[in-house]
């Protein structure tokens, strides 16, 4: 909004008009008002009006964006081989069960054969147990060879089936390949192995990020020590290619319960979503607010429209007749915005500019 001072003309038609009827006697009111009007004509004054505060800042501290521990996945090789193909590159996004590599190894092969004899096998035993059974209703032999034969059945079944989890687990194709796919979906951080080289499985061939959700390490200043709690709402201020920044919502997740003796500060960490501009790693400037309390409320200003007038702080509210200076209790400030606890009422409207004007006259 913007409040353009008009010329002091009629202010002092109506002025001298008061005087004539008093006789010449004009109060000391109507002068300082004729006095700030003449002093502002011709300024033009942006006002704004203030807000009831929803979210009473806390601090601004830095931090540092970073990927939760839990969306990194490695992806390992079940059996030791050499990887005869690579379908994927570092920095490449994939789906859920997307082919990585193609290994082939020996032990899929020797998994495959113990497979066809373990089910050979069961069939044998299942087949023993039945004829036994029968026999052994019929009087021919003793149920204990029947009862024999249905345990040595039941033991080659568990066989059986440990050797299909076995070629589950394997993956394996007729020559012994094994392919590596992505148990999520992501962006492949990482690829450790090359065409021809070797395949262990005590390291991680691939990784695998989710770049859908990420955290902030953040670090608190010793006085926040028992202010700062889970579930208080923060706004990271990122930068962005050619946009400027952006601010990125989420909320704080843990505080640590102890002081750094070293740097005196506290860590803590605060979870945001994925957005422009959001990269692990990155540096930012972090607001953290409080909305849970309660114990504070005000009303929010723009920063521009806060003064320091005779040792306090200050704001010119816009009445009928001009601008008159008000001492208020600041409760917090953090970017281009103040929250101020008492003195200002949500509605009424300040002062944002010319305020140096502003405080000149109301110093006289």
């Amino acid at each position: 909004m913007k409040y353009l001072v008009r010329h002091a003309l009629v202010a002092l038609v109506t002025s001298a008009m008061l005087a004539a009827c008093s006789g010449g006697n004009g109060s000391a009111d109507s002068a300082q008002e004729v006095d700030q009007e003449s002093s502002l004509a011709g300024l033009e004054i942006k006002t704004a009006k203030a807000t009831a505060a929803t979210d009473i800042p806390v601090a601004t501290v830095p931090g540092q964006i970073n990927l939760p521990p839990q969306a990194r996945v490695a992806v390992t090789a079940p059996f030791p081989g050499a990887a005869v193909k690579i379908y994927v590159i570092e920095g490449q996004a994939v789906r859920r069960g997307q082919s990585l590599a193609l290994v082939r190894a020996v032990e899929p092969l020797r998994i495959r054969g113990d497979l066809a004899r373990a089910r050979a096998e069961a069939d044998v035993a299942i087949a023993r147990a039945k004829r036994l059974e029968q026999l052994a209703r019929e009087g021919v032999i003793a149920g204990a060879r029947a009862d024999e034969a249905r345990a040595q059945a039941r033991q080659a079944q568990a066989n059986l089936t440990q050797a299909r989890g076995l070629a589950t687990l394997a993956g394996s194709g007729p020559d012994g390949t094994i392919t590596l796919r992505a148990p999520i979906g992501g962006r492949v951080s990482h690829v450790g192995i090359e065409t021809g080289g070797a395949v262990d499985t005590m390291t991680a061939p691939f990784v695998i990020e989710n770049t859908g959700a990420y955290q902030i390490d953040l670090q608190l200043p010793e006085r926040l020590a028992r202010r700062v709690k889970p579930g208080m709402p923060i706004q990271a201020r990122v930068n962005t290619d050619g946009s400027g920044a952006i601010a990125v919502s989420g909320e704080v997740i843990s505080v640590a319960p102890s002081i750094d003796p070293a740097t005196r500060s506290i860590m803590a960490k605060a979870s945001i979503g994925a957005a422009p501009g959001v990269v692990a790693g990155r540096n930012v400037s972090v607001n953290i607010s409080d909305t849970a309390s309660g114990n504070v409320s005000g009303v929010t200003v723009p920063a521009s429209a806060l003064v320091r007038l005779d040792d306090k702080d200050t704001v010119f509210v816009k009445g009928v007749k001009g601008f008159l200076p008000r001492a208020v209790k600041l409760a917090a400030r953090t970017g281009d915005t103040v929250v101020i606890e008492k003195g200002l009422q949500a509605g009424e409207e300040v002062a944002t500019s010319s305020t140096a004007e502003l405080k000149a006259m109301a110093a006289k």
